[in-house]
């Protein structure tokens, strides 16, 4: 791993990058330090950069909710969200499993949001017992533990579980808070089947090279605050990877932790998830 102080240094040994967005550009309702005005140099190098979120919300959401934090959008090689991604395939139906789950849908949403399903052939139920499958892109700013009876409905039924957010917690101005991720892994635990999209799943990337078609692997780099989901499935795509340290593991390894404390922490969620990153980062600035 090699510590560096900002993103200038690595725009000069990348071509692409693949930027998160909540834990490096913002918390969900602000802006981070300096991350606007180092996203407008990233992009003003000539970097070419491709913003993949495990948002459960479509794409055109996430550029106007960037924007209305004060983002420039308008050079960016594309926005992609795990939701998006979840959209096309509910709409398009590509093969197993999406052309098994049937059409009627049981969606946990961000305040009740009807976006991660706006023109498709579904229809909505509000009631277990009537459902095909549940499609988990929020959780109506609940925790994952007051949807158990949900679940237990839902895997008794034998229905899958559409989950656009594989991320567990989400950064907040007043803490983590708990994301779908974290209640897939609850369901999963109990049996139930879970269709995942979103990083670290390949198909995430599949979509980015679409974005990016004459960069290698090698000429791409990925940054972001998970190790279980942008370091780690970047790292699966043979594509080097920058974790910010300040973002979802701020507390073992941000900057208020002591230098030798934080190497260890630091070596100890690389064994856990399997995974080390090539860079490491502070905040993202230039």
């Amino acid at each position: 791993m090699r510590i560096v102080e900002g993103v200038a240094p690595l725009a000069k040994l990348f071509r692409g990058f693949l930027l998160d967005q909540w834990g490096v550009l913002h918390d969900g309702e602000r802006a981070l330090p300096d991350a606007r005005s180092t996203l407008e140099a990233l992009l003003g190098s000539g970097a070419r950069v491709v913003l993949l979120s495990n948002s459960g919300r479509r794409a055109d959401d996430n550029r106007r909710r960037l924007e209305k934090l004060g983002f420039s959008t308008e050079g960016l090689a594309g926005i992609l969200t795990s939701g998006e991604l979840t959209w096309r395939a509910l709409r398009d139906r590509p093969g197993p499993p999406w052309t098994e789950l049937g059409r009627r849908c049981l969606l946990l949403s961000i305040g009740g949001d009807l976006g991660p399903v706006a023109g498709l052939d579904l229809d909505l139920v509000d009631d277990v017992a009537e459902a095909d499958f549940l499609l988990v892109s929020g959780l109506e700013g609940k925790p994952a533990e007051a949807w158990r009876w949900l679940l237990e409905a839902a895997r008794v039924r034998g229905l899958p579980l559409v989950c656009s957010n594989p991320d567990r917690v989400a950064p907040s101005p007043s803490g983590f808070v708990d994301s779908p991720g974290k209640l897939a892994a609850m369901y999963e635990r109990s049996g139930g089947r879970v269709i995942y999209v979103g990083k670290p799943f390949a198909v995430v990337y599949e979509a980015c090279r679409a974005l990016l078609p004459d960069l290698r692997s090698e000429d791409i780099l990925a940054i972001g605050d998970s190790l279980e989901h942008d370091v780690k499935g970047a790292a699966a795509q043979n594509i080097k990877t920058c974790l910010v340290t300040s973002g979802i593991h701020a507390a073992e390894i941000g900057p208020r932790v002591a230098e030798d404390e934080r190497r260890l922490a630091l070596e100890r969620l690389c064994r856990s998830y399997g995974v080390v990153p090539d860079f490491l980062i502070e905040r993202f600035v230039w």
